[in-house]
């Protein structure tokens, strides 16, 4: 067999070893270490010079890049949750629509939070109990507590154009672009997953509701008091607002733009806070941070090392050219990375710095590749070993086999149809906005 067909199958089997070992839990590190060792073996590589080099390379060169785009979200997640401003947020939403619409509540108070620039992980935790008083009040059966959650967080809103997530800032590097970028059909394609979502979701709901399934609450379980104290909701949107402003009309980096949100989310609320915790806030932020940008590090450190064997030079010469729209060759790259390493970030981070040359060489349009590339990187990584996944739906006490199948339709193939949407009207509308 020539060097190439033994590299492929060694790196077959280390993304086999690693959604396997992700699956039973074991330490991403851990899981990173076999994998690197595998493929360097069968791609001719020193396994040693290779963890020291090659994969180490990889991993900081990304916590170079994004720790403080990270930092700057966990802070604002801790700020906007520890002084209730996320939970007034999610009430301005129940408040307007009323609890009929205790979905819609949910979905669009979690992407407010999102697009605003505060970690996924951040908005799962501070919504959910929230959430449980909405599908308690409503009798919305649980198991599609964190499909609604999950479609609020990393769908439309972490991927759409203008918001200072890492998802959608990461393809600026490589690309040129502004968070911005491909605004027109990004947009477009929002509203339609949004349409799309909502649309499974209360017709799922619906019919759940008609076959006898309620709301069953467990022992224990704690929503929201009816007269817990937070901000008014339209106040606490301010910081998000200006967050985004910051970053797309006055044009500053995405990490000021951040830190501009959280100084003033933290001045605006302050009499919500504790102010003698406010060391512990940034401590506990600053862990997050840590643990968040760690995780997906490791994996773009073993994307690396993939980058290194002759496999990863024959992959992208034939995905580069399949037939059809280049664009097509950019979102498979992108989602199957995601979904290989089970993180949108760590799949952007991997593939874009090695296929955007390419592309760019061949003529496709940037902000055309960027917006693609940020929707894909929202669909295949939300498979069951995805970090975010598993955490919902723990938070949410749920099993996978309880509650993954609507987080499976809303964040892997609505995110997919949003894709191919986006592919379409690049194609057959290039006079749209960009």
């Amino acid at each position: 067999m020539s060097p190439s067909t033994i590299s492929l199958i060694g790196c077959i089997l280390a993304i086999i070893l690693l959604m396997v070992l992700i699956m039973k839990n074991v330490h991403i590190f851990i899981v990173a270490m076999v994998s690197v060792v595998v493929v360097a073996l069968t791609g001719g590589l020193n396994v040693y010079d290779t963890l020291v080099g090659v994969y180490m390379e990889g991993m900081v060169s990304y916590i170079k890049s994004y720790f403080f785009l990270f930092l700057a979200g966990a802070l604002f997640g801790q700020i906007m949750d520890k002084s209730g401003a996320a939970l007034g947020i999610a009430k301005l939403f129940v408040d307007k629509l009323g609890a009929k619409y205790a979905v819609l509540a949910i979905v669009l108070a979690c992407a407010a939070l999102v697009y605003g620039g505060i970690s996924c992980f951040v908005v799962g935790f501070a919504v959910i109990p929230f959430a449980v008083t909405l599908f308690k009040e409503a009798d919305i059966p649980r198991r599609y507590l964190a499909g609604v959650m999950a479609f609020g967080t990393v769908t439309f809103a972490m991927t759409g154009p203008g918001t200072p997530q890492v998802q959608n800032i990461i393809p600026t590097t490589s690309l040129g672009t502004a968070a911005s970028a491909g605004w027109g059909v990004g947009v477009i394609v929002m509203v339609i997953m949004f349409i799309l979502g909502m649309l499974y979701l209360q017709t799922a709901i619906k019919k759940a509701k008609a076959n006898g399934e309620h709301y069953v609450a467990l022992e224990g379980e704690v929503g929201v008091a009816a007269d817990a104290k937070t901000p008014h909701g339209g106040l606490a949107l301010i910081p998000l607002i200006v967050s985004v402003v910051c970053l797309n009309l006055i044009k500053l980096p995405v990490e000021i733009s951040i830190f501009i949100g959280v100084i003033l989310s933290y001045v605006m609320f302050i009499k919500f806070l504790d102010v003698k915790k406010t060391s512990t806030y940034f401590t506990d932020g600053l862990q997050s941070c840590i643990g968040a940008i760690m995780n997906t590090a490791i994996i773009v450190g073993f994307g690396t090392v993939v980058k290194s064997v002759p496999a990863f030079t024959w992959l992208t010469e034939n995905i580069v050219n399949i037939p059809g729209p280049a664009l097509i060759g950019v979102a498979i790259s992108v989602t199957v990375i995601a979904g290989i390493t089970g993180s949108a970030s760590g799949g952007l981070g991997i593939v874009m710095p090695a296929i955007a040359p390419i592309y760019l060489a061949r003529g496709v349009i940037p902000q055309a590749a960027h917006r693609v590339a940020s929707i894909a990187s929202g669909a295949l990584d939300s498979l069951p070993w995805n970090g975010y996944v598993v955490t919902l739906l723990n938070i949410c006490h749920l099993t996978h086999k309880e509650g993954y199948f609507p987080v499976f339709v809303t964040t892997v193939l609505i995110p997919i149809l949003g894709t191919a949407i986006a592919i379409l009207l690049f194609t057959v509308a290039p006079g749209l906005p960009l």
